[in-house]
């Protein structure tokens, strides 16, 4: 699973890579600890344009369902498995028609080693930004006004499969990494075949993974209100 990870500064780079249309203007600062039910830029194509428009915007992690009758649900849904999601009530229509590309600079996943748990800190060898499939909701709160700016919620969960290799002796699962030529495929709103692009979308994670590198980092990363650089800095040097 992906339980934390970083985003350094990646919007300025997106606006190419992933040829953003819009920016949205109430982007979170860098963070170096993103933890769940944080903001995040996240990357979806809107529907109600044709042809739809692309938009980086800031999101919620943890996903609420339309239908949730407040946000605590979005706590315990930070990631979905990629294999469930077709089935899965929750996720099901935004499989369909709201998936989304968080950018990110790198995540952190926890080794159980005895009775420790060792923090390791994985990211691109090339600096780039890496991107998760995942899948965003809006959700209407209703004890807001109609006028009230903050009567929707945008939230998002990251997609998981089984981690491989590397990646695979730290955790067994890992986040559903995209290629940067795969993200128009997958964003696309008005793809019929949904099963094939989640499939694809799987398949092709194992060549992503095969980059990344990784490296152990101090235990302060499992504090929530440690933020800064050396949080990523290779443990016998922070």
């Amino acid at each position: 699973m992906c339980g934390r990870f970083v985003v350094a500064n990646v919007a300025s780079e997106l606006v190419g890579v992933l040829r953003v249309d819009v920016v949205g203007d109430d982007l979170p600062e860098p963070s170096y600890n993103v933890a769940p039910t944080d903001r995040v830029g996240i990357v979806l194509d809107s529907s109600k344009t044709e042809p739809p428009t692309r938009r980086l915007e800031s999101a919620r992690w943890g996903f609420v369902p339309s239908w949730s009758k407040d946000l605590a649900s979005g706590a315990r849904a930070i990631n979905a498995r990629a294999e469930e999601a077709e089935h899965k009530p929750m996720f099901r229509d935004a499989l369909i028609k709201r998936r989304a590309v968080v950018p990110a600079t790198g995540y952190y996943e926890w080794k159980q080693d005895g009775d420790r748990k060792i923090p390791h800190y994985i990211h691109p060898e090339d600096g780039e930004p890496m991107l998760f499939a995942g899948l965003y909701s809006w959700w209407r709160n209703p004890t807001l006004a109609d006028d009230d700016p903050n009567r929707w919620v945008l939230s998002f969960t990251i997609l998981t499969r089984d981690a491989i290799g590397r990646l695979g002796s730290i955790h067994d699962r890992m986040p559903l990494f995209l290629d940067p030529d795969f993200a128009d495929a997958w964003l696309d709103p008005t793809v019929e075949n949904v099963g094939d692009v989640l499939d694809a979308a799987i398949d092709a994670a194992p060549d992503v993974a095969g980059t990344l590198a990784d490296h152990v980092v101090g235990t302060a990363v499992g504090n929530v209100r440690n933020n800064s650089p050396e949080l990523i800095e290779p443990a016998d040097a922070a």
